[in-house]
């Protein structure tokens, strides 16, 4: 596992990935589709945004947050699942703003229900019915 993986680089490139789709710079792309480029440009930039945080918090490269590197799963969890609920209700607002684009309230509310899955997850297997008795 490597020690303190490069994330400076990702997160630059998803701000402007994510920026990008804010600002009406029409790019045809090879579709055709100047607002699907800019959507698929947008999700790419959010993957990058995900990666950096996972590889600047967890300090490994990897994609999902095993139960395991938490530092203490019993608090953080709950944490987790506010961050999840704040996150749907601020796609709520986001789907009625006008000049952002018409998925990204969707977008916002899947993000917001994977992590307040991942939070409940780590809840049961923590604190909930799936622990396992010592």
């Amino acid at each position: 596992m490597e020690q303190n993986p490069n994330w400076s680089m990702l997160a630059i490139l998803g701000f402007v990935g994510v920026i990008q789709t804010l600002v009406d710079l029409p790019v045809p792309g090879p579709w055709g589709a100047s607002s699907f480029t800019q959507g698929t440009i947008g999700l790419a930039g959010l993957v990058c945004l995900y990666l950096a945080w996972f590889r600047r918090t967890f300090r490994s490269t990897g994609v999902l947050p095993i139960i395991e590197r938490w530092s203490n799963p019993h608090i953080s969890s709950k944490k987790v699942m506010i961050v999840g609920i704040l996150t749907i209700l601020i796609s709520v607002i986001i789907g009625q703003i006008s000049f952002m684009p018409a998925p990204a309230g969707l977008i916002v509310h899947l993000i917001g229900w994977l992590i307040l899955l991942n939070g409940f997850y780590v809840w049961l297997v923590v604190n909930g019915p799936l622990r396992e008795e010592e």
